[in-house]
């Protein structure tokens, strides 16, 4: 992804939206980022006018000239932290988490017996990345405190529509979904009609809006603009997007998110 240059005004920032950006609802995020937009100008900051959209968002969380973005806690709390602004964390009301909170559910086929922890003993799991918090950290941290393990190498997908698909044809047998995407997924994929949930996970900061540091300054009105530009979206665009408000985040809220991660204990057939 070719990245605009930071410095010059409203044509130079960059911006994206990448975790929940679906192409069913893309509209919409598009319609959410134009409210965001406005109030960012309103306060003085350039924001461009397009969000930038990649195969890998990954690079621009770094970019000197990020208005906002958002990322995943994981990759957050062990390397972004302290080197991003924290702006806040989008509440989803819809999965019923705690504001600014979310969790994964565990998934498997409805045509199986839904499984126990200790029934995925023998059954492979699909994740997305090894760097999700609700994708492979949150399960496996929970596989672990509860003295269980999945032995089966692992498949990995590359992103949680991927490991929904996964274990409906049968290539895996269960998964963790990040609650906001296993909504979208039970709107938009006819997947999701084959699988059943079966456990989640402990809740955890929601995934993080963040600037670059260069705006640190601001972070606090720019928290802000997003609350206004949250609540003035009409009902439509809340509902699609899932949206319902701002919560307001510090780094140390996801300090535990850097404990390292128990992979090769509940994952034993892991090979990284």
């Amino acid at each position: 992804m070719k990245l605009p240059r930071p410095e010059g005004d409203a044509t130079t920032g960059v911006a994206s939206l990448p975790m929940y950006d679906w192409p069913e609802i893309r509209a919409a995020t598009d319609a959410l980022w134009t409210a965001i937009r406005q109030q960012l100008r309103n306060i003085g900051i350039a924001a461009p006018f397009l969000l930038e959209r990649s195969d890998d968002p990954e690079p621009l969380w770094r970019h000197p000239g990020l208005v906002l973005s958002q990322t995943c806690g994981f990759p957050y709390a062990n390397g972004l932290a302290g080197k991003v602004a924290l702006i806040g964390a989008p509440a989803h009301a819809v999965t019923g988490a705690a504001p600014g909170r979310y969790f994964s559910v565990l998934v498997a086929r409805k045509a199986d017996a839904a499984p126990t922890m200790a029934d995925l003993a023998d059954r492979r799991f699909a994740y997305n990345m090894t760097h999700s918090q609700s994708g492979f950290a949150a399960p496996v941290r929970l596989l672990a405190a509860g003295g269980h393990a999945s032995r089966p190498q692992p498949l990995q997908t590359g992103a949680h529509r991927a490991s929904i698909h996964a274990v409906a044809r049968g290539e895996a047998d269960w998964a963790a979904i990040d609650a906001v995407t296993w909504e979208l997924a039970k709107r938009h994929d006819a997947a999701a009609d084959e699988l059943q949930v079966f456990s989640r996970t402990p809740e955890t900061p929601a995934l993080p809006l963040i600037a670059s540091i260069r705006y640190a300054d601001q972070a606090e009105a720019i928290a802000s603009a997003n609350e206004v530009a949250f609540s003035s979206l009409p009902a439509g665009i809340r509902d699609a997007t899932l949206v319902t408000g701002l919560a307001r985040v510090k780094q140390s809220d996801y300090a535990a998110l850097a404990i390292p991660v128990p992979a090769h204990e509940a994952l034993p057939g892991l090979s990284i």
